[in-house]
């Protein structure tokens, strides 16, 4: 199941951005439009798993509904040839899609008899997923050489996740029974705050909190320009096997999770998310002053960079606030942390994406690597502006039962 789940979204979200640019098309605002679907799936997927899933049916059936018709609309976007078209179906599917992460990790949880030791190395095929899904795209069906992209083979990675979601929904039918909790106790008094995360809202009257929670909107600015635009980048410089190549960024991922909690304890939450940010900042000039020649050393470092940014700073993020919210608010705080990164950080840093771009496009067709290290320095410029913020406001704190949340 997880392995599934994760060599879905790889299988088409990784190359997306070059599908877009060099098949349908897209300009900036076109491309960060369709991005922006990843984060109005975000918010609006508490919607279907707090006032429906979680309510009414088993997590198993809704997994599998909810992927048999993402196959379909999968199907419908590797059928479109132009933005337009293609737009409504990706913004159906992400809807859809969003909710899944969470719907996996419950049927996991439900299962397990000590999540703690357990559920690390089951998520782990999800990663395993994403990367065999980047691996297959380039040296298995080289979809994303200069060929494939002239021949608009990139479309094809739509038909994979297809048949991937096709075959996850219809397995999800056999997982274990997963009825919704306390399902007795279901009377629909829950409210749409608290099921949004905005019971935990009183937490940002703790100024350390306040600065965590406004540094982690500013970071997915930076965030969203990766995610938007560093497959075509690598493709359009010449970097060969560029989606196989960035699966160096999730075995980095999985490796920075073993080292988090030494680096944890040992240098404090403070130091280990100013690290995250700071590596942010180097991924960045690496980007922008890197090639597919001579430099290419530098692209593979900004690549293999991913899992510290992602980790030292999402995960202890997750960390911090797991310890900052208490018993009452544990669920609250992370969805409405999550709400305000996923949903409204990344939905501005896709609009962002997409203006700077925009704002260099005159120089894409003379001078390709200077376009390339302009719009890089500019999530770099934020990204080290979010690091001096954080540095300076942020006072240093214990971070109570690291062990025991780590």
């Amino acid at each position: 199941m997880m392995f599934l789940e994760f060599f879905i979204w790889g299988a088409w979200f990784v190359t997306l951005g070059n599908f877009l640019g060099n098949t349908l098309k897209a300009d900036g605002p076109e491309t960060s439009m369709v991005f922006s679907t990843q984060s109005w799936g975000a918010i609006i997927a508490p919607f279907i798993i707090g006032l429906i899933a979680d309510r009414y049916f088993n997590a198993e059936r809704i997994l599998g509904v909810l992927h048999l018709i993402g196959a379909v609309l999968m199907w419908k976007m590797h059928s479109s040839d132009t933005v337009s078209n293609f737009y409504p179906y990706v913004l159906g599917y992400m809807v859809l899609y969003m909710p899944t992460l969470s719907l996996v990790n419950s049927i996991s949880f439900r299962q397990m008899k000590d999540p703690e030791k357990e559920f690390s190395v089951i998520r782990m095929f999800g990663t395993i997923g994403w990367i065999v899904a980047g691996l297959s795209i380039s040296y298995l069906f080289k979809w994303d050489s200069d060929a494939g992209i002239q021949d608009g083979l990139l479309r094809n990675t739509f038909l994979m996740a297809a048949i991937a979601s096709l075959i996850l929904g219809v397995f999800s039918f056999t997982l274990p029974k997963t009825p919704p909790v306390k399902s007795t106790e279901n009377t629909g008094k829950e409210s749409i705050g608290k099921i949004l995360g905005l019971d935990a809202i009183k937490l940002l009257k703790d100024r350390n909190f306040l600065v965590f929670f406004i540094c982690s909107i500013l970071i997915c600015i930076p965030l969203a320009f990766y995610y938007q635009y560093a497959n075509l980048f690598l493709s359009e410089i010449g970097l060969e096997n560029a989606t196989g190549k960035m699966t160096i960024g999730q075995i980095s991922e999985a490796l920075c999770l073993l080292l988090l909690p030494i680096f944890f304890t040992r240098f404090g939450f403070k130091n280990t998310i100013l690290l995250g940010m700071l590596c942010w900042v180097l991924r960045y000039v690496l980007f922008a002053y890197g090639n597919a020649g001579e430099l290419t050393f530098m692209l593979i470092l900004g690549i293999a960079l991913h899992g510290i940014c992602y980790d030292f700073f999402f995960v202890s993020g997750q960390i911090y606030t797991d310890s900052k919210a208490g018993k009452e608010f544990k669920s609250s705080a992370q969805g409405l942390v999550t709400l305000a990164t996923y949903g409204v950080g990344q939905l501005i840093g896709f609009i962002v994406a997409g203006q700077v771009s925009e704002m260099y496009i005159n120089l894409k067709g003379n001078d390709l690597a200077q376009y390339w290290q302009n719009v890089w320095l500019v999530p770099a410029g934020i990204a080290l502006a979010v690091f001096f913020i954080f540095m300076i406001f942020f006072k240093k704190e214990t971070v109570k039962n690291q062990s025991e949340t780590i």
